[in-house]
């Protein structure tokens, strides 16, 4: 199965009708891409909802050869908290009733909620049960489109790449305890009572020293009595104490390797008898939906490029052809926008200061000329100055 987005997704996604307040989603490329009809995809266009959508396929095992499930996840919106994982499901799901609790064969894909969890989940259901990996996978946190890719081989080995690179692979016994462990610890053993585990003992020939006993604190000696000290009302004075200089502590004896140690004693293990090896933990007999079953307190995420099947050179191929095509110029895009937004605000900054020293001058404009110099001009107090000039 492989999946791009056009007009007509809809009529092979379905929304589970459990809830009537599940998110929309929308087919859109974003506000940035690098090709805006082939980087549409589903969008999250809600805030804090539960979003539930699936789609169908022919029905297909992967007993005896790979398992590739491929998709690409874009958080435009800089997720605070929600999933951008999928659920893969067995055939026989009721996609109309699918929720949260919904039995699925693998959830995988990458779970962002505050600074604490950035991880991706590889999540595999055996027998019933979901078993996590116990390997931390951290995931991309910006805003581009990644492409996320989970291997599953027949040898029970299994590889998580990000952007068509490696960044996770191992064994699904090393990595996920979904069977128990090979063996135990032997219930019948016991630590022998003479196993002597001290590693450093006292030296037996070491002593404390005769002037060792010092007290801790001592009175002081450059205290004296208050001259309006009253014994009768008072009562007898003491001197306030003060830490001994002398004090050395409690005493220990030095210590020495012990001549008798046989090291940390190990217990003895047995073969689990609970343990059965299963060489098809690997293997879904059934798999027939794609599901997205997830939370998002900011909405605004887009799936899309989902591919599910065995070719693990196929896979590659199709992510270098689709997020691969348009990765970099989806950045370029990205930064234009941010640089356009950069200059907005520089002009707006620069608008608000300049209205602002307007504003101001025009406050200083309307103030009262000073008149307050009332003293008489010669011309008012009737004299000539030109005559006073000749007289001088």
């Amino acid at each position: 199965m492989t999946s791009e987005f056009y007009d007509a997704w809809k009529s092979r996604w379905l929304v589970s009708e459990h809830k009537s307040d599940y998110g929309e989603w929308k087919l859109t490329a974003g506000k940035f891409y690098g090709d805006a009809e082939a980087d549409k995809g589903l969008q999250t266009s809600q805030d804090a909802r539960f979003y539930a959508l699936s789609s169908r396929f022919e029905p297909f095992s992967n007993e005896g050869k790979s398992l590739v499930v491929q998709f690409t996840v874009k958080h435009e919106q800089k997720i605070d908290c929600g999933g951008g994982y999928v659920k893969i499901f067995p055939a026989d799901l009721d996609q109309a009733a699918m929720h949260g609790d919904s039995q699925y064969y693998i959830m995988f894909g990458p779970d962002i909620c505050g600074y604490s969890t950035k991880k991706v989940h590889v999540i595999f259901n055996y027998k019933g049960k979901n078993h996590l990996i116990k390997k931390e996978i951290k995931c991309k946190d910006d805003e581009l489109t990644h492409l996320y890719t989970l291997i599953l081989n027949p040898d029970q080995t299994y590889e998580v790449k990000i952007n068509n690179e490696k960044v996770e692979s191992g064994t699904l016994e090393d990595d996920w305890d979904i069977l128990p462990p090979k063996t135990v610890k032997d219930p019948e053993a016991k630590k022998p009572e003479d196993w002597d585990d001290r590693a450093k003992i006292d030296d037996p020939t070491d002593t404390k020293p005769e002037d060792w006993e010092k007290p801790e604190n001592i009175p002081d000696p450059d205290a004296k009595i208050p001259e309006d000290w009253d014994v009768d009302m008072d009562g007898e004075w003491e001197p306030p104490m003060i830490p001994n200089p002398e004090y050395q502590g409690e005493w220990k004896a030095k210590q020495i390797d012990n001549p008798d140690y046989k090291g940390a004693w190990v217990h003895p293990e047995i073969d689990n008898p609970e343990y059965t090896a299963d060489a098809a933990i690997y293997k879904f007999g059934n798999i027939g939906v794609l599901g997205l079953d997830l939370w998002q307190v900011k909405s605004g995420t887009i799936f899309d490029n989902f591919l599910i099947g065995d070719d693990i050179k196929e896979a590659e191929e199709f992510g270098n052809e689709t997020w691969g095509a348009t990765k970099a110029p989806e950045k370029k895009m990205k930064d234009a926008q941010e640089e356009e937004e950069r200059k907005a605000r520089e002009e707006e900054e620069e608008k608000s200061k300049k209205d602002t020293a307007d504003d101001e001058g025009d406050e200083e404009d309307d103030e009262p000329e000073d008149d307050d110099d009332d003293s008489p001009t010669e011309e008012e107090e009737g004299e000539d100055p030109k005559k006073d000039k000749d007289e001088l």
